[in-house]
Order: C-alpha cells, then sequence, then structure tokens
C-alpha cells in the first residue's frame, strides 16, 4: 500500500531509520569515544604502576587464569550470538532470529557477570591492600558497570523485539545496542590483555 500524504502533500518522517549520519548513531560514536578514552586513561595508569614496580608485579602472584579466561570465551561468544540476531533482522527482518540472539547474548551476559564476581570474592585481597588490587578492582568493576548497563539495554531491546517493534526498515535501537555490546567485549579483551597476560610477560 502506498503511503498516504498530509492534505499538505507532505509526507510522515520515517520513524527509527539508520543511516551513518542519523543523530543517534552519531551521538554513540560520541559515547564510546569517551569511554574509550577512560578506559585508555585507566590501563595508562595500571602500566605506569606495573612498570614502576618491576618483577614484583603483582604483589600476590601471576594471576590464574581459571575464570578469566573462559569468562573472555564466554563474551566473545555473546558478541557472536548478538550479530547474528541483528544480522537476521537486518537481511530477512527476523523478529524471531533477532529475539533469539539478543536472549543468548543476554544470558552470557549474566554468566560472564556472575564469574566476575565470583573471581572478585575468591580474591585474597581488598581494594585497599596495594597498588595491583587498587588498579584491579577499579578497572575490572568500571567494566563491570559497563556490563551491566548493557545487560539493561540487551533486556530493554528483547522486550521491543517480543513486541513486534522492530522491523527490516525500523531497527535503529538494534543497531546502537549491538554496537554498544559489541564495544565492551572489545574494550574487555584489552582488560584481560592487561590485568591477566601482561604480568606474564613483565616478569
Amino acid at each position: 500500500m502506498a503511503e498516504q500524504a498530509s492534505p499538505g502533500g507532505l509526507h510522515p518522517l520515517p520513524v527509527g531509520n539508520i543511516s551513518p549520519h542519523s543523530m543517534g548513531l552519531l551521538g554513540f560514536w560520541g559515547l564510546v569515544a569517551t569511554e574509550a578514552a577512560l578506559f585508555g586513561a585507566l590501563l595508562f595508569a595500571y602500566f605506569y604502576s606495573a612498570f614502576g614496580a618491576g618483577r614484583a608485579w603483582p604483589p600476590e602472584g601471576l594471576p590464574t587464569l581459571a575464570l578469566s579466561g573462559p569468562n573472555t570465551a564466554i563474551l566473545a561468544a555473546s558478541s557472536i550470538t548478538l550479530w547474528l540476531g541483528e544480522r537476521a533482522m537486518k537481511r530477512r527482518g527476523s523478529r524471531r532470529g533477532l529475539a533469539l540472539g539478543t536472549a543468548a547474548s543476554l544470558a552470557l551476559g549474566i554468566l560472564f557477570l556472575a564469574i566476575q564476581i565470583k573471581e572478585w570474592a575468591d580474591k585474597g585481597y581488598g581494594i585497599d591492600d596495594h597498588a595491583y588490587a587498587a588498579h584491579f578492582y577499579t578497572i575490572t568493576g568500571f567494566h563491570v558497570a559497563h556490563v551491566v548497563f548493557g545487560l539493561i539495554l540487551l533486556a530493554a531491546m528483547l522486550i521491543w523485539t517480543l513486541r513486534n517493534y522492530f522491523s527490516k526498515a525500523r531497527h535503529e535501537p538494534v543497531v546502537m545496542v549491538s554496537l554498544y555490546w559489541h564495544f565492551v567485549d572489545v574494550v574487555w579483551l584489552f582488560v584481560f590483555a592487561s590485568l591477566y597476560l601482561s604480568p606474564y610477560l613483565l616478569r
């Protein structure tokens, strides 16, 4: 059915369309740039302390990868499932595909969060015990805050999907939420490499 024009001959504005120059997407990239700078500053401070401490870093010995390794794989998998769901919506307009991908990513994100909290509980030191602990809890805590925010966005997107809000022509929020979640996942790779892998190279 052809779109009806208003009495003045004007067509209604499109709702939720996506383009490289949409205000929502431009605002999103501004947010990502700000958050990336904050994480960059935190990691710079971490390495500044690490190089100053030399072989005594970290004071508690080399970090274990028993939880952080699988947790990294879980977060990476959550990006893949979300990408598949977004792809299903973009290519086929499949709300079912988007719902399944979003639900899987939401579940994996919650699992990542639970394992991260378990790792904190297993640590034998607190945030004020030494410099490494302060850096560790600050950086991972900052990242967890972003994960929690991302999970809220995923939950909202899943609800909107189940209510048939999105379509092949109207999916700008899907793109922005997906990009944010991928950003959180990429940041974790830098956090994992810095906090868990770099101590093995510095010794």
